[in-house]
C-alpha cells in the first residue's frame, strides 16, 4: 500500500516545475550552475520581467536560491528541493511493484 508522503512540499514542487519554461530555468542552472537574470533571459528568449515572475515561484518552492552582488543578482539551483517528488515517486514504484507482483501471482495461478 502506498504511504501518503506530504504533498503540500511536493505540490509546490509540482506547481513549479509544471511550466515548460520555468522547468527550462531549473534545468539550465542545474547544467550550467549560477547565472544572473541577464543569462537567464537571454537562455530562455523571454523578457527579463517574464524570466524575474518564474525566478519568484522556483524560489517559493525552494528550487533556485539567489544572490545579490552589485546590481546583479545570482541564481543558483537547489536540487535538493526535488526530495517531494523523489519520495512521492518512490512510493509510487513501490505500490505498482506490489500490483505487477500481484498480478503476476494471479497469472500464475490461472495458467496450468
Amino acid at each position: 500500500m502506498v504511504s501518503h508522503v506530504k504533498l503540500t512540499n511536493a505540490h509546490h514542487v509540482f506547481r513549479a516545475l509544471a511550466d515548460p519554461t520555468r522547468r527550462a530555468i531549473f534545468e539550465e542552472l542545474t547544467r550550467q550552475g549560477e547565472q544572473t537574470v541577464h543569462a537567464l533571459t537571454l537562455y530562455a528568449e523571454v523578457s527579463q520581467p517574464a524570466v524575474s515572475k518564474h525566478l519568484t515561484v522556483l524560489k517559493s518552492a525552494k528550487l533556485v536560491k539567489h544572490r545579490r552582488a552589485g546590481r546583479e543578482t545570482h541564481y543558483r539551483a537547489q536540487p535538493d528541493a526535488l526530495a517531494p517528488i523523489v519520495d512521492w515517486l518512490r512510493n509510487y514504484g513501490a505500490f505498482w511493484r506490489d500490483r505487477f507482483d500481484r498480478l503476476e501471482t494471479l497469472l500464475e495461478r490461472m495458467d496450468p
